[in-house]
């Protein structure tokens, strides 16, 4: 069975650092699967914050998740601080894909890479809308 994998930039537009807390820790005593996914949105919000954005209003319109594709590298464990950095990349007219990093604070060791297929979506119409320019410009 091929396997994933992610390609990533040589260089990410946002860092932040997210501390893990025993409820992301699974019976394995590590970093849950489903979890990794709710640090990943954690910092995908920071992410669009960090732009002077929310996730429900860039320049008027919102983003939805279309898809999510992520490979793991190693394990991690509570108390550990995770740094997640991310970027934009391969727009399209709609959407594109934010790629991201996840690495421990400490040892830098490589956690877990991914990307999330954003389409962008006028929330009144509930319709998909253009990727607002200024959001583009910010990122290109």
């Amino acid at each position: 069975m091929a396997r994933i994998q992610i390609a990533l930039p040589e260089t990410f537009v946002f860092s932040t650092q997210i501390p893990l807390y025993m409820s992301h820790i699974n019976y394995g005593g590590h970093l849950d699967n489903a979890l990794l996914l709710s640090v990943v949105s954690e910092a995908r919000v920071r992410f669009f914050k960090s732009l002077g954005y929310s996730e429900l209003d860039v320049e008027g319109v919102g983003i939805v998740v279309a898809d999510a594709a992520l490979q793991y590298k190693s394990e991690a464990f509570h108390g550990e601080t995770m740094v997640v950095e991310m970027t934009a990349a391969d727009f399209g007219k709609f959407g594109c894909d934010l790629l991201w990093r996840m690495s421990d604070q400490a040892s830098g060791r490589e956690v877990a890479r991914g990307k999330t297929g954003i389409v962008f979506l006028d929330y009144s119409t509930r319709k998909i809308a253009p990727v607002p320019q200024g959001f583009k410009e910010s990122l290109v």
